[in-house]
């Protein structure tokens, strides 16, 4: 009989997959172990990013002599205007003026016909001449009479009667010389002459028309131009303001375009009206201008500008540099070192885009001029050309 022995071999495979494992853990392990490490370390805090600096446009203050106006609505008014009639009735002869034409007092405008009132001064000229003689006679006859009435030839009763046909003899050509003297003038006011110095407009009347006195068209109206006046408004609050720059001597006045880009004329303040216009609260003004150049023009409207007085050596910065904020006014200027800070002032006048500060500025200050919506207190900035300066650089 046969027996079969059973061997037993050893596990000698499973030993590799155990290593591997192992060796898998500890792997696992040493990972965990360096990212636990890892984390734990302090990191470098990342560089926070510098602001930029704003880009603004900066002007120094000026120190100048600043006028200080007041602004009102005017109208230009001519200092006399005079609406050409006739003062006898008869046909208009000749007209002996252009339309538009500049006018000297006396100057022959126009010629009504002059017969009939030439034939009444004839006339009235011939009855003087006739009681000069009835006069004469009549003294002749009165000296007569007084000599025979020494003698008495002649009764006293004829004597008076003789010296009363002298009276009326006398009365008589005073009486008629009365006449010629109206007939002179009415054959003067043939001769239509310019009553004043000025400038004829439209003629309204031809040559040819019959013309009364009683005619209401002018034949033309004159305006004078040289002088000429304008007729102004000023705030009632104003009125104190203008009343003291009387007192203190001339008052300049400028008279503007309405958009103010032009200057016109200048003259000089002439009055102040005696009442106030209670429905609007303004006083108006009267303001005189030689206009030798006809720049102002009867019924045009100009602004009038008053000159109320002048700031002697006033702090002045461009108007764009003033800002308004809960505290008041206030302007950014850059220091030394290149940053923004505030600045508090007070505002005066402004004139001409320049604003007068009264305090907080001494004239050598970087203000800013552009750019402010940006800025803040500490806020860092680059000063840049202005854009007028860049292009003219360019040109």
């Amino acid at each position: 009989m046969t027996s079969i022995r059973t061997v037993i071999e050893p596990r000698k495979r499973r030993r590799p997959a155990a290593l591997a494992a192992i060796a898998i853990l500890a792997i696992a392990g040493g990972s965990a172990a360096a990212f636990w490490f890892a984390g734990t370390e302090p990191t470098a805090a990342a560089p926070e990013p510098r602001t930029p600096a704003v880009p603004v446009e900066v002007a120094t203050p000026a120190v100048a002599d600043v006028p200080v106006y007041l602004d009102g609505l005017g109208t230009v008014q001519a200092n006399y205007t005079v609406n050409i009639t006739t003062r006898v009735d008869g046909e208009l002869q000749s007209v002996m003026f252009d339309e538009g034409q500049a006018v000297r007092k006396g100057d022959l405008l126009a010629v009504i016909d002059p017969r009939p009132f030439q034939a009444a001064v004839d006339q009235a000229a011939a009855k003087i001449k006739q009681d000069q003689a009835d006069l004469a006679n009549a003294q002749y006859l009165l000296v007569k009479d007084q000599k025979l009435s020494q003698q008495q030839i002649v009764t006293q009763e004829t004597l008076e009667e003789q010296q009363a046909q002298v009276a009326s003899a006398e009365a008589e050509l005073a009486q008629d010389q009365a006449a010629k003297e109206a007939a002179d003038v009415s054959l003067s006011y043939t001769e239509i002459r310019s009553p004043i110095d000025g400038r004829t407009g439209i003629r309204r009347i031809d040559a040819g028309n019959e013309v009364h006195t009683t005619d209401t068209t002018p034949i033309v109206t004159i305006t004078q131009t040289q002088p000429i006046t304008v007729i102004s408004t000023l705030r009632e609050d104003d009125l104190d303001a203008v009343r003291g720059a009387l007192r203190a001597g001339p008052v300049e006045v400028t008279a503007m375009s309405m958009d103010q880009s032009q200057q016109l004329a200048s003259g000089t303040l002439s009055l102040i009206d005696n009442v106030i216009d209670q429905a609007s609260g303004t006083i108006r003004i009267k303001s005189t201008f030689d206009n030798k150049d006809d720049a102002l023009w009867p019924g045009q409207f100009v602004m009038l500008r008053v000159k109320q007085q002048t700031i002697r050596k006033a702090v002045t910065v461009p108007s764009a540099a003033l800002q308004r904020g809960e505290g008041g006014f206030f302007v950014y200027i850059v220091d030394a070192g290149g940053a923004a800070q505030v600045r508090k002032v007070s505002p005066g006048p402004i004139e001409n885009g320049r604003a007068v500060i009264e305090k907080g500025l001494d004239g050598g200050e970087q203000v800013v001029t552009s750019g402010q919506y940006r800025l803040d207190a500490g806020t860092h900035v680059t000063v840049q050309q202005p854009a007028a300066s860049q292009a003219a650089s360019r040109e």
